[in-house]
């Protein structure tokens, strides 16, 4: 049987204990991320998309860092947009700052709503384990 673990990345405690959920869980060679909207540290949303979107990341990169890895670890990413064609490409042109070659399978989906209140996207990522990607 093989064992999981929670990871707790930074500043998510209180929210994962009262949604009861990991932020992200160890399984095998694989770390499966809950979606992170771009909330800043204390909860507020920005009204910024660029701020959104580097937040998210940002996250992402913290919960990630727990185990060791970085956004090169990525290998599949979804993200959730309210508004996906007004800021796709500004999206992209962030996602592609933390992101490298191989660049992750990634689906973008058009969303009505997000639980956050503001938010404008929610990104979820499956990272791999006990390999380096390489750049190029």
């Amino acid at each position: 049987m093989m064992k999981k673990r929670a990871l707790s990345g930074s500043g998510h405690g209180a929210t994962a204990f009262a949604l009861k959920l990991s932020p992200g869980i160890v399984a095998g060679d694989f770390v499966f991320l809950t979606g992170m909207t771009g909330s800043r540290a204390d909860g507020s949303i920005p009204s910024d998309a660029a701020e959104q979107f580097r937040a998210a990341f940002d996250k992402i990169g913290a919960v990630l860092a727990e185990d060791g890895l970085g956004h090169d670890a990525i290998v599949e990413m979804t993200s959730y947009h309210v508004g996906l064609r007004q800021h796709f490409d500004l999206f992209n042109a962030i996602r592609g700052e933390y992101v490298a070659e191989p660049w992750p399978a990634w689906t973008a989906v058009e969303v009505a709503g997000l639980r956050r209140e503001g938010a404008i996207v929610e990104v979820r990522v499956v990272a791999m384990r006990g390999s380096v990607l390489k750049r190029k």
